[in-house]
């Protein structure tokens, strides 16, 4: 599991450095937000790490690409959905649309 104490997170102006476990190896990480950073990690180990139980493998390595396709296969599968989903919303503001063009073409005519 991804860990980080306060005491670990060094701030400085610029930018927050967490140290982080991921997969029982530590890594000190910078970035602007060491809440998010922090989140990111834990994410990441418990992917690693359900692969491992998955897969009955030891190579970290391995485990780290599995892990990777597997977080990049969701972040496409969201993304087909969110352009679906946008498509969709598209279709049906095309098609209110329209409707509110006849309605108030009608009242137009009738005024």
């Amino acid at each position: 599991m991804a860990t980080a104490t306060k005491d670990q997170m060094v701030r400085d102006p610029q930018n927050s450095s967490v140290r982080v476990e991921i997969f029982d190896q530590a890594y000190n990480l910078r970035g602007s937000d060491a809440e998010y950073i922090l989140k990111l990690a834990e994410y990441v180990d418990a992917k690693m790490r359900a692969v491992a139980e998955a897969t009955n493998t030891i190579d970290t390595v391995r485990l780290a690409v599995l892990a990777a396709l597997n977080i990049a296969d969701e972040y496409h599968l969201l993304q087909e959905k969110q352009d679906h989903g946008a498509t969709d919303y598209q279709k049906r503001a095309h098609l209110l649309a329209n409707a509110l063009d006849e309605v108030l073409g009608e009242n137009r005519k009738a005024g």
